[in-house]
């Protein structure tokens, strides 16, 4: 009877905590896509600041305020050494996102975002030489062909904000890659990762952000009709950047790897739907379907990874298949990456 009270509170935590990580999301995607287009506040660096800058201090007072997650330590030589580099890549991987979100719908976005595992395994096979079972190249063809679909059948295509979301699938897989040698060692929770790169982010952002988008930020605010409800929305989004990072960390800890992937890619539907009925983008039938193509190939991938995963140790493996959920954790949450 208790085991049976404890698998149902199990159950009912996964769920809650899904539900909690999916809300974030959501709702940061929907109000990232509402500054860009209803409030025309049309400056992507500064919103990535203002998500870095949130992402910081929430991460400090999580770690040193609050004592909710113990800090890891990291040398002052490796913060240089190794963090930095990876910040550069996280600020780059978070702007292309927010410059995409700029100019194409969040559906489009959504799914050109879903082509992340075909570019990490083509990156580790072209540059870094590495060995991939077929089922795994098998499993990236309904991926492939879904995002082609899906872009030629887009009626808002726009090549910028195309170029800016692929980049950013390139940003994100080069990411994933590295921390296997940058951050060996160091194993990084979502809160801890921003805690370390928030910060650097910041820092390499500020300067260009002020250059490229200073006086248009100034002038917007001359010429706003609401600037108080305005400027709530727009800190508002940062604040809800940083609390996916904590859901993302709650969500991974309460579900399994097949959970997590299928929650994944659902959360990616929950969101294209959602960013319809508020925007009303155009979808026609042939991008719906490859959309949902690209999702589902999503699912299957993962899928054939966690199958692979857990072959018997004489079998070979695709190379670094996640083999616990900490491992699984992405070095910087999905959340900032979708999200913000």
């Amino acid at each position: 009877m208790e085991e049976g009270r404890f698998c149902q509170w199990g159950v009912i935590r996964s769920v809650l905590a899904i539900l909690q990580w999916w809300g974030f999301n959501v709702t940061v995607i929907i109000i990232n896509k509402w500054i860009f287009q209803k409030l025309d506040f049309k400056f992507p660096l500064t919103v990535s600041c203002v998500h870095f800058i949130s992402s910081a201090i929430g991460a400090y007072v999580v770690i040193k305020v609050l004592k909710l997650k113990p800090l890891i330590s990291v040398d002052p030589e490796d913060r240089w050494r190794r963090i930095f580099p990876m910040s550069f890549i996280f600020c780059i991987n978070i702007v292309l996102g927010n410059v995409s979100l700029r100019y194409i719908p969040v559906s489009f976005m959504q799914t050109i975002k879903s082509f992340t595992p075909a570019t990490t395994v083509l990156l580790q096979w072209l540059i870094w030489k590495k060995y991939f079972d077929w089922k795994i190249w098998a499993s990236l063809i309904p991926i492939v062909g879904g995002i082609l679909l899906t872009s030629i059948t887009e009626l808002s295509f726009n090549m910028f904000g195309f170029c800016a979301a692929l980049f950013g699938c390139l940003a994100t897989s080069t990411k994933t890659i590295l921390a296997e040698s940058l951050l060996h060692g160091y194993k990084f929770d979502s809160i801890n990762t921003v805690y370390y790169m928030a910060p650097f982010a910041t820092m390499i952002l500020a300067v260009p952000a002020l250059l490229l988008e200073g006086s248009g930020v100034v002038a917007w605010l001359y010429t706003c009709p609401s600037l108080s409800s305005s400027l709530v929305i727009i800190f508002g989004s940062g604040v809800l950047a940083f609390c996916l990072n904590f859901s993302i960390f709650y969500v991974i800890h309460s579900t399994t790897a097949v959970t997590f992937n299928v929650a994944g890619n659902l959360k990616v539907a929950v969101a294209v739907t959602c960013s319809w009925l508020i925007f009303r983008n155009p979808i026609s039938m042939m991008n719906a379907v490859g959309c949902s193509i690209t999702l589902v190939g999503c699912t299957f991938y993962g899928y054939v990874r966690h199958m692979l995963s857990s072959q018997s140790p004489g079998t070979p493996r695709t190379p670094r298949t996640p083999r616990s959920k900490m491992e699984l954790l992405p070095l910087v949450s999905d959340k900032l990456d979708d999200k913000v």
